[in-house]
C-alpha cells in the first residue's frame, strides 16, 4: 500500500542555513499492518507523518501510495486522496468545542456534500467503532474528558471509511489508564475493521500495542521489526465504560 523510497526532507532556516530533517527514509507499508514510528523529539518522524498523509512533500525520494507515485499528483487529487482515503488522528484533538459530538463527527461529511440524514447515520456507525455511545452524541466536546474527545477525533477519522489511519501521538494529552483504552481502540479498529494504521509515538509502551514497529532517530531508521512483545488489548473494548 505504501512505500517510501530514500525519502530526504531539508528545512531552510536562514540564508545559508538548512536542517536536513529526513536522512534517506526507506520502507514500505502493507494493507492492514498496525506500524508504530517511534523516536524521540526532533527525531523526524513527525515530518515523516507528514509526508504519509500528503500534508507536506518530501525534498528528494519517491513516496508511492498504492503503487503510485504521489509527486505525480496535482494539488486537487492529493486533497481527493486525502478527503476518501486518509483518516487523521492528532494530539490536540481539533474538535470544535462548542459544537457537539455528532456535528463535530459529521463535519468531513458536510465538506464532502453528503446529505444530511446519510452523514448523520454514518456519523453515528463512527462513533460506535470509537466506542462513544449515543449518550454523548449531543454532548458538546468541551463537556467531554481528554478520552472522549479523542474517541469523538477518531470516529471523525474513520467517517469517510478511509484504509489508512495516521495518528500523531494520540495518546500525548491523556493519563495512562485513558490511554491504554485508546490504544486498544486502535487495535480494535485494526484487527476487526481491517484497518491500516500508522501510529506515531515517543513512547515505548505506546508502541508495543502495534504489530511493527519502525524506530527513527536523527532522520533516519535506526531499526525495523516485528513486535515480538505486542500488548493485547481487551476484547469488546467499544462497550467498555466510558472514560
Amino acid at each position: 500500500m505504501i512505500e517510501c523510497k530514500n525519502i530526504t526532507k531539508i528545512y531552510q532556516t536562514g540564508a545559508s542555513e538548512a536542517a536536513k530533517v529526513l536522512k534517506g527514509v526507506s520502507f514500505s507499508v502493507d494493507d492492514g499492518e498496525f506500524v508504530a514510528i517511534i523516536g524521540p523529539s526532533g527525531s523526524g518522524k513527525s515530518t515523516l507523518m507528514h509526508i504519509l498523509g500528503m500534508l507536506d512533500t518530501p525534498t528528494s525520494g519517491d513516496y508511492f501510495l498504492d503503487g503510485k507515485n504521489v509527486a505525480g499528483y496535482s494539488d486537487d487529487d492529493l486533497a481527493e486522496i486525502r478527503k476518501n482515503k486518509i483518516g487523521f488522528v492528532f494530539q490536540s484533538f481539533n474538535l470544535l468545542p462548542r459544537a457537539t459530538v455528532l456535528r463535530n463527527v459529521c463535519l468531513p461529511l458536510v465538506y464532502a456534500g453528503v446529505d444530511k440524514t446519510a452523514r448523520e447515520d454514518r456519523a453515528r456507525a463512527a462513533l460506535a467503532c470509537a466506542g462513544l455511545g449515543p449518550e454523548y452524541h449531543q454532548h458538546r466536546t468541551n463537556q467531554l474528558s481528554g478520552g472522549q474527545m479523542q474517541r469523538v477525533a477518531i470516529a471523525r477519522a474513520l467517517v469517510n471509511n478511509p484504509s489508512i489511519i495516521l495518528a500523531d501521538e494520540p495518546t500525548g494529552n491523556l493519563d495512562t489508564k485513558t490511554g491504554e483504552i485508546v490504544m486498544e481502540t486502535f487495535q480494535s479498529l485494526n484487527e476487526t475493521q481491517g484497518h491500516t494504521i500508522i501510529l506515531i509515538t515517543h513512547e515505548p509502551d505506546i508502541a508495543e500495542y502495534a504489530d511493527r514497529i519502525i524506530a527513527v532517530r536523527d532522520g533516519m531508521i535506526v531499526d525495523d521489526r516485528k513486535n515480538q512483545n505486542k500488548k493485547i488489548g481487551i476484547p469488546g473494548v467499544a462497550d467498555r465504560k466510558q472514560i
